[in-house]
């Protein structure tokens, strides 16, 4: 299990699932609590059992389930009801019976939510607070206290605040968690209440909301103010603007900081880790996140390429495969010769000077009629061959296509597609139908080459956009698509860009056929 001199402690499956548009099963909730037990947090906070059905059966199953090689499991519920004794509290008895070794009670610090949300007085919200800790230390379970509205309350009302957290220390809490329950807080303020809070001997830590844009930051401040336990989320996951994404929390406190938290080869796996857990919630991963990103180590500028060529440091602040990253060149209308050299011997490619400043100029030109290379990888190898080459091979050559869709009453639209093109010295007429025109060209391309290359029928059209690049023009404007594909071993992209919306997705197609038949080693 994780030191105790200092805890990573995961909110994800109870408050991160508070984001708006995410919800859990419980079995997406054993997948995700597995994922985090690998990264090695300390501690997984996986519900509110007694209130909630879902996180009753959670800890049910998990006592079975789970085989929990780092983390603990900890139960989220509240103090006791005011008047009513903790042992005789149905929920507190859930918490109790939930198997979790480690119990997290949240309580009110905040004077005001004393008596306007809980309805009671400040006295009976500490004994409340006493009663519902010594309880659950006497049953054997380890406590923790989440003092919910900390900060606010400290404005409002510092001593009582001060009290709250003597309380729960001297009642047998191992741990405080001064929550930024609303979010407001910044570095620097909150710096000094945690410095303050941690003054009276207490074991503190901190649980920060991120809507002013400081989760991170604010934990980051609290651990150098005094606080040995650090709350967060998967990705940044929770309420409102979410919660302190403990992704970017751990990487910053391990590879800036020092702190040994999790194993370095858990840390390596952090950024597969991230996607996967992205892929259980059904939430698109933020391409931009620190760290994991699959762009945070993306460069595109010239520059920075010229840069990089010399030292990958001089523009990267750590190695990425220290988080199981990987550094991305982008090709765009930003690139300059060092961008494209090093995306070039990346694919294997040698570039001259002489075909650098070339596949600049190309690049450059083609871009400002609207192809965008950094979204579309294979295009760019395409382009970059033919310029290696000094001419446009291809595995066929295409006479014509043409399209025919049509609407008959009473019945669904239907396209149809026709292409003549030849291929290995034969001319090939192919027709193919469709639930679109795109969909009937791909089948038509593939009736007349799957014969000669059996390989194509592993070649799937996964994703199709389209942009309208220039809304002054109308239904008249220029259209980029780009098509992503794949086989059995990835995927790659490829565009296509013209006024006509079905040219543009034919070169999109055209290309991402191309591009699958070098992948299955086909010479052009």
């Amino acid at each position: 299990m994780a030191d105790d001199r200092f805890h990573v402690y995961d909110t994800t499956l109870r408050d991160g699932a508070q984001q708006e548009g995410l919800s859990l099963s419980v079995a997406d909730k054993l997948v995700v609590a597995r994922h985090l037990d690998s990264l090695g947090v300390g501690f997984i906070e996986g519900g509110w059992p007694g209130a909630n059905p879902k996180d009753t059966e959670f800890f049910r199953r998990a006592q079975t389930e789970l085989d929990l090689k780092h983390a603990q499991l900890a139960a989220f519920g509240a103090t006791r009801r005011a008047g009513v004794k903790a042992a005789d509290d149905p929920l507190v008895a859930a918490l109790r019976e939930s198997g979790a070794p480690v119990v997290t009670l949240v309580a009110k610090s905040h004077d005001r939510h004393v008596e306007l949300a809980l309805r009671t007085t400040l006295q009976e919200n500490l004994a409340m607070i006493r009663d519902t800790v010594s309880h659950l230390r006497a049953e054997g379970q380890r406590v923790f206290l989440d003092a919910e509205h900390f900060f606010d309350g400290y404005r409002s009302n510092p001593a009582y605040t001060l009290e709250v957290l003597r309380t729960a220390a001297e009642a047998g809490a191992s741990v405080i968690a001064l929550c930024d329950t609303n979010g407001g807080m910044l570095p620097d303020e909150l710096a000094d209440v945690v410095h303050t809070a941690a003054g009276t001997g207490a074991r503190v830590g901190i649980h920060c909301h991120d809507d002013t844009g400081c989760a991170v930051a604010n934990t980051l401040a609290a651990v150098a103010a005094g606080a040995t336990h650090v709350q967060g989320c998967a990705n940044g996951y929770g309420e409102r603007s979410g919660n302190a994404n403990l992704f970017t929390v751990i990487a910053n406190l391990q590879l800036k900081k020092g702190f040994d938290l999790v194993p370095a080869e858990s840390l390596a796996d952090m950024t597969r880790i991230a996607h996967a857990i992205s892929e259980v919630t059904n939430v698109t991963p933020n391409s931009h996140q620190p760290y994991v990103g699959v762009s945070a180590f993306a460069h595109k500028a010239g520059l920075h390429a010229s840069a990089i060529k010399v030292d990958p440091n001089l523009y990267q602040h750590i190695d990425p495969a220290r988080v199981g990253n990987d550094m991305r060149m982008l090709v765009s209308d930003m690139a300059g010769r060092a961008s494209v050299e090093l995306k070039g011997k990346a694919l294997g490619y040698d570039l001259t000077s002489d075909q650098s400043r070339e596949l600049v100029d190309r690049v450059k030109d083609l871009e400002s009629r609207g192809h965008t290379f950094e979204a579309a990888d294979a295009s760019f190898e395409l382009l970059l061959r033919d310029t290696v080459n000094g001419d446009r091979r291809r595995h066929f050559t295409v006479e014509s296509w043409r399209v025919i869709v049509e609407r008959r009453p009473g019945a669904d639209v239907v396209s149809e597609a026709t292409v003549k093109l030849h291929a290995k010295g034969e001319r090939i007429v192919a027709t193919g139908e469709g639930n679109g025109p795109v969909n009937a060209l791909d089948r038509a391309v593939r009736a007349a080459l799957e014969k000669l290359y059996p390989e194509l029928a592993e070649v799937e059209l996964i994703d199709f956009k389209v942009r309208i690049l220039e809304g002054t023009h109308g239904t008249g404007a220029i259209t980029r698509v780009l098509v992503t594909s794949s086989d059995a071993s990835g995927e790659w992209a490829t565009v296509g860009v013209d006024e006509n919306i079905i040219e543009a997705s034919w070169q999109a197609l055209e290309q991402a056929v191309t591009y699958g038949l070098l992948r299955a080693g086909h010479a052009a």
